[in-house]
């Protein structure tokens, strides 16, 4: 330590590398919490918690699902089923990675606007509601879902499209 000609003490620290070694981590942390509080309002303002539950009322909280929950509160899986019971498979695991690939998917296609309207189903989301449509309808369609009783010999099972012939019994129309 020294004393410079104006008598200010002198501790031999480089200011300019001091700030070079700190300057990066300290904008990284800036902008990591920029992120974090942005992901954090808008999963507050899109009220991202009420996708954690059973209720079907967040599936409106997007104006585009009304038809479709509309059809389904109006027919008759509406009086004993919920969104979760068909388009969520029924394993802890499985059904919360679902839900977050469907909120990741829909939040990014209504902030970026780029959905279709009519809305769509995935083919990934259409295995899970017909694995959901034999699971509860088994004994109903046992006969159409075994592959030995309509196809003996068959070395797979034919897919099973229930949505094919009943696009409208969950989502019945509402007009």
């Amino acid at each position: 330590m020294t004393c410079d000609s104006a008598g200010i003490l002198d501790m031999g620290i480089d200011m300019a590398s001091t700030t070079r070694r700190w300057l990066p981590p300290l904008l990284a942390a800036a902008g990591l919490g920029v992120m974090v509080g942005l992901g954090a309002y808008t999963f507050h303002e899109a009220q991202g918690t009420s996708y954690l539950s059973n209720d079907p009322k967040a599936c409106i909280n997007c104006h585009i699902m009304n038809e479709q929950y509309d059809g389904w509160m109006h027919g008759p899986h509406g009086r004993v089923t919920t969104c979760n019971d068909c388009h969520v498979p029924q394993d802890v695991v499985g059904k919360y990675l679902t839900k977050a690939e469907h909120g990741w998917r829909h939040s990014k296609a209504f902030t970026l606007n780029d959905f279709h309207e009519p809305i769509r189903i995935t083919p990934s989301s259409l295995e899970v509601v017909l694995n959901n449509c034999v699971r509860c309808h088994d004994s109903m369609v046992h006969s159409v879902t075994s592959p030995t009783a309509i196809y003996p010999t068959a070395l797979e099972p034919a897919a099973t499209n229930c949505v094919h012939c009943h696009a409208r019994v969950a989502h019945g129309s509402t007009r």
